[in-house]
C-alpha cells in the first residue's frame, strides 16, 4: 500500500504538459513582453524622453515596479525559512512556491533597475566606480545577496526530485530536459550523507536569508528615507516597508496556490487546510501593516507641517485620493474583513483577498515614488503645466506590463519543468506520519 501511496503521489506531482489555456497563458504572456521589448527598444534609442519622468517626477513607474519586485520577493524568506525552521510542516507544499515567486521578482526588480537607468551601458561603472556611502550600492549587494541565497533555496530542495524525474523520462515528452535534469541532479544519490549534508545546507541558508531579507527591504526604505523630502522623511520606513513586503508576498503565494490548485488537480496537496492557516497570516500581516501605516501618516498629519501638508493633502483628499484609499481598501481593509471569517478562508474568497493584497500593494508602491516627487520643498514656479502632474506614458506601461508578463512567465515555464510541490517530501512527510 506503501509503495502504491508512493508512485501515485510521483504520478500526481510530476510536471504536467501544457493544455490549450496553458499555452493561450503562456502566448498571452509573451505578447505582454515582446510589447514591452519593442517599447524598451524605442526607450534606448529615443532616450527618456518617450516617458513622462521630467524634472521632478525623475522616478515613476519604474521604481514603483522595483519596490513591488523586492516586496514581494521577500515571500520566500518568510515561507521557506521561518516556516521550515519553526517546523511548520503544512508548509512544505507552498515552499517551492515561494521560493519561485521569490527567484522570478527579485529577477526583474534587478532588470528594471537597468530600465530605469538613460545609459544602461555605464552600468559597470557602479561597480568601478560604486562608493560605500550610497544607499544604492548597499541596495545593489543585498539584492545580488538575496538572489543567489534565493537560488539555492530553489535548488537544493529540486535535487531529490530531479533524481525522481529522470526515472520517469517518458513523462516530459522533450529530451532536452531530460538532459537538463541529469546535468542538474545526476550527482544526487539520496544517501544518507548527502541527506544530511542537504538538510544542513538548507538550514544554513535559511538562517541566513531571514537577516538578508530585511535588509534588502530596510535598504529599500533608506534609498527613500536618507532625503529630507516630505513623504519620505521617516524613521518608520524600515519597518514600513518590511510589513508592507510580507503581506503582499503571502497574498502571492495564495494566489499561486489556488490557480496551482486549480490547474494541475492539487486538492490532495494543497488543501483548505492551507488555506485556512495562510488566510490567518495574510489577517495578521494586513493588521501589521495597517498599524505602519496609521503610524506613517498620523504622526505627521498631527504636526501638519508646512512641507508635509500639501503631500498629506494630496493623498487624502487632493489629486491621488482616489488611488490612495482603493489603495489602502484593497490591500488591507478589504482582505482583512474576507478572511477574519471561516469562511471567507476558504479557496476561492481567500484568492480572492490574496489578488486585492497584490493589487493594491502595486498601486501602494506607486503612491510612494510619486506624490513625494511632485511635492518638493521649493514650491514648483515658471515651469511647464505638465511638470506638475505625471502619468506614465504607453512605453512606460508596456515595459511595466512587460516586466510583471515576465516574472509570470518564469513561474509558468518553471511549473511546466519541474514540480511545483516537493515531491520527495512529500514522501517523506506522508510517510512519517504513518510511522508515527
Amino acid at each position: 500500500m506503501e509503495s502504491l501511496a508512493k508512485q501515485q503521489i510521483i504520478e500526481d506531482l510530476l510536471p504536467q504538459k501544457f493544455g490549450k489555456a496553458g499555452k493561450i497563458w503562456v502566448g498571452i504572456l509573451l505578447a505582454f513582453c515582446t510589447l514591452g521589448l519593442v517599447a524598451y527598444i524605442l526607450q534606448l534609442k529615443n532616450g527618456l524622453v518617450v516617458t513622462a519622468m521630467r524634472d521632478y517626477v525623475s522616478w515613476g513607474i519604474y521604481i514603483s515596479n522595483f519596490v513591488f519586485f523586492v516586496a514581494i520577493s521577500l515571500v520566500g524568506s518568510l515561507i521557506t525559512a521561518v516556516l521550515r525552521l519553526t517546523q511548520a510542516k503544512w508548509s512544505t507544499p507552498l515552499t517551492r512556491i515561494a521560493e519561485i515567486i521569490a527567484v522570478s521578482a527579485i529577477t526583474f526588480a534587478s532588470i528594471i533597475i537597468i530600465v530605469d537607468m538613460g545609459r544602461p551601458e555605464r552600468f559597470y561603472n557602479l561597480f568601478l566606480h560604486g562608493r560605500l556611502q550610497s544607499p544604492i550600492v548597499w541596495d545593489v549587494i543585498v539584492i545580488t545577496t538575496y538572489f543567489f541565497v534565493s537560488l539555492l533555496l530553489l535548488y537544493f530542495p529540486l535535487l531529490p526530485d530531479m533524481a525522481i524525474m529522470m526515472k520517469h523520462k517518458d513523462v516530459t515528452g522533450m529530451p532536452w530536459l531530460n538532459k537538463m535534469y541529469s546535468f542538474l541532479g545526476s550527482f544526487w544519490k539520496n544517501t544518507a550523507a548527502q541527506i544530511h549534508i542537504s538538510e544542513k545546507a538548507i538550514n544554513i541558508l535559511s538562517i541566513t536569508i531571514i537577516p538578508v531579507a530585511f535588509a534588502i527591504h530596510t535598504v529599500t526604505s533608506w534609498l527613500f528615507a536618507t532625503t529630507y523630502r516630505p513623504g519620505w522623511d521617516s524613521t518608520n520606513f524600515g519597518a514600513y516597508f518590511i510589513s508592507g513586503a510580507f503581506l503582499v508576498g503571502a497574498g502571492a503565494v495564495v494566489v499561486a496556490m489556488y490557480v496551482f490548485r486549480r490547474s494541475y488537480k492539487l486538492e490532495n496537496y494543497i488543501k483548505d487546510e492551507h488555506f485556512d492557516k495562510m488566510g490567518k497570516v495574510l489577517v495578521l500581516l494586513a493588521l501589521l501593516y495597517l498599524y505602519f501605516n496609521v503610524n506613517e501618516f498620523l504622526v505627521p498629519a498631527f504636526k501638519m507641517k508646512k512641507s508635509e501638508e500639501e503631500h498629506l493633502m494630496g493623498l487624502f483628499t487632493g489629486e491621488f485620493a482616489i488611488v490612495f484609499w482603493f489603495a489602502i481598501s484593497t490591500a488591507m481593509l478589504i482582505p482583512i474583513l474576507i478572511l477574519i471569517t471561516k469562511k471567507g478562508r476558504k479557496p476561492f474568497p481567500a484568492f480572492i483577498a490574496g489578488l486585492l493584497v497584490v493589487i493594491g500593494s502595486w498601486f501602494k508602491r506607486y503612491l510612494i515614488v510619486t506624490p513625494t516627487l511632485l511635492h518638493p520643498f521649493l514650491p514648483m514656479t515658471d515651469v511647464p503645466e505638465g511638470y506638475k502632474h505625471y502619468f506614465p506614458t504607453w512605453q512606460e506601461w508596456s515595459i511595466a506590463l512587460g516586466s510583471l508578463a515576465g516574472a509570470l512567465l518564469i513561474i509558468t515555464i518553471f511549473a511546466r519543468i519541474f514540480p511545483i510541490i516537493p515531491i520527495q517530501e512529500t514522501i517523506t512527510e506522508i510517510e512519517e506520519h504513518e510511522q508515527a
